[in-house]
């Protein structure tokens, strides 16, 4: 399952630069699927999307955590490194979006093409 930042964030920020995937932003910032990874487009809702084309923020009040990009840290790591560095345990499994770990390791392979 990919993780999720709980509104108990205190907006530390120390989670941001800790994730291989930039499934990371602070709350109000726009994101892009290409950040951070190899993607040009992507397939979202039926539709192909420029990776490139900015995204709206999932939230406007703190770090947020993109689930289509976030793999666990899956093929980088050991565990999920946002939830090893945040000081206030608010970086949790979401439970709306389990995944197995060949699905987030696949996830990770199409996004980063080395």
């Amino acid at each position: 399952m990919a993780i999720m930042i709980t509104d108990e964030c205190i907006n530390c920020g120390a989670c941001e630069p800790e994730c291989p995937n930039n499934a990371i932003y602070e709350g109000g910032v726009e994101w892009r699927w290409a950040d951070g990874t190899d993607l040009k487009e992507v397939e979202v809702n039926g539709s192909t999307v420029d990776a490139n084309e900015p995204q709206d923020p999932v939230s406007d009040e703190f770090y947020y955590i993109v689930t289509g990009k976030c793999t666990e840290c899956m093929g980088f790591h050991e565990e999920p490194q946002c939830a090893a560095v945040c000081p206030v345990d608010c970086c949790v499994p979401d439970p709306d979006h389990e995944e197995s770990e060949d699905e987030l390791l696949a996830k990770k392979a199409k996004m980063h093409l080395d």
